[in-house]
């Protein structure tokens, strides 16, 4: 019984949302999750820090990336076809890299360790809106050209998602339906 849970769980696809912050990651994952009716994991991130009593340190990001893939591997169960997750580990890569100078070696391990099946690349064409955990609104474009170089890095196939809301969310659903279609 375990292995054929494995198995059916093994051929689901995973969609992935990365891109710098505040550029509506969030919000088309719920999206997403809603239109195409499946699980959609949220940030491991904001949970963690949020009960966090003192500022993160380099250690904190390698405890995220574990919750965030323990995570993405209990909602893998519940998804339809495909499952999407708000964020991957190329978002602590960057995020450790920027704030420490370097990424923990583990985080890489596992970044190397771990398929995606598509990657949504959010632009930063939209509005910056204020959030506690939010870091850098001066410097989006610095952000997204390392997100840019994450991506095409990453070897996971990937599109660029722009414009506004509406349009932002038909090239996502284009994108996953090809990635439905691809074999």
């Amino acid at each position: 019984m375990q292995a054929f849970v494995a198995d059916s769980t093994h051929q689901k696809k995973k969609v992935t949302i990365v891109g710098p912050e505040c550029t509506g990651k969030t919000d088309l994952a719920q999206f997403l999750a809603s239109h195409f009716n499946t699980a959609w994991v949220p940030e491991y991130a904001r949970a963690f820090l949020n009960k966090l009593n003192r500022p993160y340190e380099r250690a904190d990001l390698t405890k995220i990336a574990h919750g965030q893939l323990r995570l993405e591997d209990e909602w893998l169960q519940d998804a339809h076809q495909f499952l999407i997750c708000d964020t991957n580990l190329i978002v602590i890569k960057v995020w450790s890299e920027d704030k420490f100078g370097s990424c923990d070696p583990e985080i890489i391990k596992l970044m190397k360790d771990r398929t995606y099946d598509l990657l949504l690349l959010t632009n930063i064409d939209i509005p910056w809106e204020d959030d506690p955990q939010r870091e850098h609104p001066g410097r989006r474009e610095h952000f997204w050209k390392v997100y840019q170089q994450e991506a095409a890095a990453s070897g996971i196939p990937f599109v660029e998602i722009t414009g506004s809301r509406e349009e932002r969310r038909k090239q996502a659903i284009l994108a996953i339906e090809k990635m439905l279609t691809r074999t």
